[in-house]
């Protein structure tokens, strides 16, 4: 049995060594350009190696590739007193991706990682509005009915963004990122780059198509800076639209209405997929949509029917 490792200072120094600073260097590279992992994953690849190299370098670790399996339990035993398990499962996966590259790349003589345990998540339906509830949302944001002279440049904005985040399910990294010349209105799709930097292309619906078409028209001009290059949404400083202003616009109009459950935009696109299934679409139709790499991913959303469909006939059926 392994003896259990003794740190050598009751401190943690983040200055880890010469050593793991080029093997992370090296490993983001790997992740960036072999990989071609999103900035946002290679930065949460970063943070949880950078917190294990500086519990490493306690135990004496100073070279990536010596690391024990031992030390890399210490190191989630630490992690499992203050995170909670989804981030815990998050951490040990970015550790096993990098302790299979130390490997692979000749900068340790085994995989110390391969035996490190991961806490077992339980997957959780997510929240989606019925058709009624979504209905109430996109109303609160219109603004077709209103004058043009009366329409304000963020109200334009948030209409836009909201119908395309449900129109078209996207992700809000997908919708913020969105250039113009990604949006093809004869056509009514949008080009978008989703995760592990892959392209698809999706539909618009004739209400986001022109929402989006208003916006762009009446709206963006008047924050266009030097700064907004071919951004699609902006912030009012001119900027391309960032990720979490857009998650407080969608929090913010959600909570507004009463009798609808808050959600953030990563619920507009669960309500979306929802209601593309109820409506009648296959499931490798809502794979393509949504961009899932995984039908089983995209399976969740069977259950989320599966569950309405018994909500309903429990209602609705005088046996049930």
């Amino acid at each position: 049995m392994t003896d259990s490792p003794q740190p050598r200072s009751s401190g943690i120094d983040h200055s880890v060594g010469t050593k793991w600073d080029a093997a992370i260097e090296a490993f983001e590279d790997y992740l960036r350009y072999e990989k071609r992992r999103s900035e946002h994953t290679i930065r949460a690849y970063r943070t949880d190696i950078r917190s294990l190299a500086a519990h490493a370098h306690r135990y004496g670790v100073d070279d990536p590739g010596t690391l024990s399996l031992a030390v890399l339990r210490t190191w989630l035993a630490a992690q499992t007193a203050r995170c909670a398990r989804t981030t815990i499962a998050r951490r040990v996966a970015s550790v096993r991706t990098f302790t299979a590259w130390l490997q692979a790349v000749g900068l340790a003589e085994g995989d110390s990682g391969l035996r490190l345990a991961s806490p077992r998540v339980s997957r959780t339906l997510p929240t989606v509005l019925r058709q009624d509830q979504m209905s109430q949302v996109l109303n609160s944001v219109s603004v077709s009915a209103k004058p043009s002279e009366s329409r304000s440049v963020i109200e334009l904005r948030d209409e836009a963004m909201l119908e395309l985040l449900y129109g078209s399910a996207l992700r809000v990294s997908e919708l913020c990122g969105l250039d113009i010349a990604d949006i093809d209105f004869e056509r009514r799709t949008v080009r978008v780059l989703g995760k592990g930097n892959k392209q698809r292309v999706v539909p618009m619906s004739a209400p986001s198509a022109g929402a989006l078409q208003r916006w762009l028209n009446a709206g963006r001009p008047s924050w266009v800076t030097t700064e907004s290059n071919g951004a699609a949404f902006l912030g009012q400083r001119g900027g391309r639209l960032d990720q979490r202003a857009a998650r407080r616009v969608v929090t913010s109009v959600t909570a507004g209405i009463s009798g609808v459950p808050h959600v953030a935009p990563h619920g507009l696109r669960h309500t979306a997929a929802t209601h593309v299934l109820e409506g009648g679409a296959d499931l490798r139709t809502v794979q393509e949509l949504l961009g899932h790499a995984n039908l089983s991913t995209t399976q969740l959303y069977t259950h989320v029917s599966l569950d309405r469909l018994r909500s309903s006939y429990e209602q609705a059926h005088p046996r049930a």
